[in-house]
């Protein structure tokens, strides 16, 4: 049996990381959810993470200085960023950084999870 891919969900929004780790794992992923940056490099799931769904706008290091962060120690975990409707530099940064997409934080659940389906989807 395969094992199941791990999402981890990094966002400092109590309600809006809860709230997204749910719809996640309700699709039959393994979700790890952290409130920092911090936390997440500081913890022992970095190496098993398989996606990252990251806001742009943390307290701390930001989801695009994690991405530079993970790039320059080897790390490439694939990254969907999820940044407000009028941040156009961050969504034209994260992308040329290398994120899978970015995603308005008014995202519905569908648009999130077809995001991430198409990361974990075997490639053949």
């Amino acid at each position: 049996m395969p094992e199941i891919p791990v999402v981890s969900i990094i966002s400092d929004n109590d309600s809006a990381r809860w709230a997204v780790a749910t719809v996640v794992r309700s699709a039959g992923f393994r979700v790890e959810i952290f409130a920092s940056a911090e936390k997440f490099i500081l913890s022992d799931q970095m190496p098993g993470t398989a996606c990252l769904v990251v806001d742009v706008q943390l307290a701390g290091m930001s989801g695009l200085q994690l991405q530079s962060h993970l790039a320059a120690a080897g790390r490439h975990i694939p990254m969907v960023f999820v940044v407000g409707p009028a941040d156009e530099r961050a969504r034209a940064l994260a992308i040329e950084l290398g994120a899978v997409n970015v995603l308005d934080k008014s995202f519905g659940d569908r648009a999130l999870l077809t995001e991430i389906r198409s990361i974990l989807r075997p490639k053949n």
